[in-house]
């Protein structure tokens, strides 16, 4: 499974509220229509994103791809015709974002309450990193990893159930769940 996710911001003039509930509007319209390959939706809320603004808050948006052939489908549907409008009224909202492309590399699928996003220590090799992590993945966390380097996040997110603590340096960041559309597991 890979995950396109996307981190955005609104702008200081739109209410959190307003601002939601059009993001909302648009990915039910998205979803509305089925996109090949599109498995389903995470949105979350987060207290911070560093990499976008340090200190502000904003979104979180993880699309839940087959591959990454996906991605061309998933780019026309979302400013086809029928989702333009919707498309365009939450973008013009929006004060910036960035994304990523991530690939699930150990566990299943989990709904986080704690993203940790890291890099693996210098030195040290993919193997070792792997299992390092393996007593986190057996207590129901899943290790993502980036597949292509779209803005300036970490190489691995780790989703946890709970707040875990990590032998590696890790941005601790909880996230709040607004809605999911698709895929259960």
């Amino acid at each position: 499974m890979l995950a396109y996710v996307f981190w955005h911001l609104r702008r200081p003039t739109v209410a959190a509220p307003e601002y939601e509930a059009a993001h909302r509007v648009f990915h039910d319209t998205l979803w509305a229509t089925p996109v090949p390959g599109l498995l389903g939706l995470r949105i979350y809320r987060l207290q911070q994103i560093p990499w976008l603004v340090p200190g502000q808050g904003g979104y979180e948006d993880w699309h839940l791809l087959e591959g990454s052939a996906v991605l061309d489908v998933l780019n026309e549907a979302a400013v086809t015709r029928a989702r333009l409008a919707v498309h365009d009224r939450v973008a013009g909202m929006a004060a910036g974002g960035t994304a990523g492309l991530y690939g699930l590399r150990m566990g299943a699928r989990t709904e986080p309450s704690f993203a940790y996003w890291m890099s693996k220590p210098a030195g040290m090799k993919y193997g070792a990193f792997d299992e390092s992590l393996r007593p986190f993945i057996s207590r129901g966390c899943c290790l993502w990893s980036r597949r292509m380097t779209l803005g300036p996040t970490s190489e691995f997110c780790l989703h946890a159930p709970a707040a875990v603590s990590l032998p590696y340096e890790a941005l601790a960041l909880k996230v709040e769940q607004l809605y999911s559309l698709g895929v259960t597991s």
